[in-house]
């Protein structure tokens, strides 16, 4: 027998389950609609001849580094020195910041395509890609902004920067801005902010309206935590499930008829990161607000780029940044999704060699002024 409230209705606990079930049950209901048509997209792409079959992913490999955080986790690093051809020197060091569950081979092609005009150090975030693993309480974007900054004292200890982060990196990026702005002020000469947030992402919808979705975005954190804690039941699941796994992939990483290889490189990456990681993580996105870290970026060569459909880092958390940043170059890219590192990867490495060799000028014209005005006072 149910115990009533005294008007009538049905005890607060039960009415809230009832509304989670409801709000869970439509998400269920509407990603399994979506995922028999988009199983089946899969099934013909892959019958299709894909042009980047063959396309090396996760080969490239530069020097490792090992470096070790201040909370003792050791870090993966590796650095590209720069294949310009003619021995010419290249004094500006870049470094790629990858997103939430990927690693930093998701950079693939950047890092093929601008070794000519930069040195280039990328790292795997900590718990991700070939890095040490974070206890819980270090699992957040404050502590990634730390490891950034310990990362550049270790690999490039002087010399211009140029700092580009896709995701979680460019969260990355405005941590070290907000603990370190004097670095911004005297090293970093151009920042790159791909489909990422300065805040906002806790008041992203869930997919439903009204209650329901409100109630979902609510206990979310608490099923992904619950997810983490059964990591090795929910791991197995993934690797049974590959097939649904591309399938969403596809859906919320791009936007348009990319080859499968790309949606097969981001499946593998995301599904590499063990389950327990991503939980570990998860909670910290919702208090994540940097706005007010951007005031160290200006004055400094900005670039903030995201796809028109991304659905993981929605447009007008871009414009948002751009909104506190003046000086920064908003780019959009049509039929475009949340990698776009890789669905429109030959735009995005153009704007960032531009961005590289912007800074790269401003910085010769900045030490030639120096010079000059150093002989003139003698």
């Amino acid at each position: 027998m149910t115990e009533l409230q005294p008007d009538g209705s049905a005890p607060r606990t039960r009415r809230t389950a009832e509304l989670v079930g409801l709000a869970v049950g439509a998400l269920a209901a509407g990603a399994a609609a979506g995922a028999a048509a988009e199983r089946f997209a899969v099934r013909r792409a892959l019958g299709r001849p894909d042009p980047m079959r063959d396309e090396p992913f996760g080969t490239l490999r530069g020097a490792p580094y090992p470096v070790t955080a201040s909370d003792g986790v050791v870090l993966h690093v590796e650095i590209d020195e720069p294949q310009t051809g003619d021995g010419a020197a290249v004094p500006v060091t870049v470094v790629l910041v990858h997103g939430y569950a990927l690693n930093l081979d998701s950079w693939h092609f950047q890092r093929r395509d601008l070794r000519d005009v930069a040195r280039l150090v990328l790292l795997d975030q900590r718990s991700h890609g070939r890095s040490g693993r974070s206890p819980v309480a270090h699992a957040t974007l404050e502590q990634t902004g730390r490891d950034l900054g310990t990362v550049i004292d270790e690999v490039a200890p002087e010399g211009p920067l140029v700092l580009i982060g896709h995701s979680m990196g460019g969260m990355t990026i405005m941590n070290l801005a907000e603990q370190r702005p004097v670095l911004f002020r005297e090293r970093v000469l151009a920042v790159g902010l791909l489909a990422t947030s300065a805040a906002g992402l806790d008041d992203l919808p869930s997919g439903l309206r009204g209650i329901p979705g409100r109630v979902v975005h609510r206990v979310l954190p608490a099923v992904v935590s619950a997810l983490g804690r059964r990591a090795g039941v929910v791991e197995r699941g993934r690797q049974l499930g590959n097939d649904l796994g591309h399938v969403l992939t596809r859906r919320y990483s791009f936007a348009s008829d990319v080859p499968h290889a790309y949606v097969e490189w981001t499946s593998d990456m995301i599904a590499a990161t063990p389950i327990d990681v991503v939980a570990d993580f998860f909670p910290d996105f919702d208090k994540h607000d940097r706005l007010a870290a951007l005031a160290a970026m200006r004055g400094v060569e900005t670039l903030v780029m995201v796809g028109r459909q991304d659905k993981v880092t929605p447009l007008g958390l871009s414009e948002a940044i751009a909104r506190e940043l003046p000086q920064a170059r908003l780019v959009v890219l049509e039929d475009c999704g949340h990698m776009l590192v890789l669905e429109h990867h030959e735009a995005v490495t153009d704007e960032l060699r531009r961005l590289v060799e912007r800074a790269a000028t401003a910085d010769t014209a900045t030490r030639t002024s120096a010079v000059r005005s150093r002989h003139r006072r003698r």
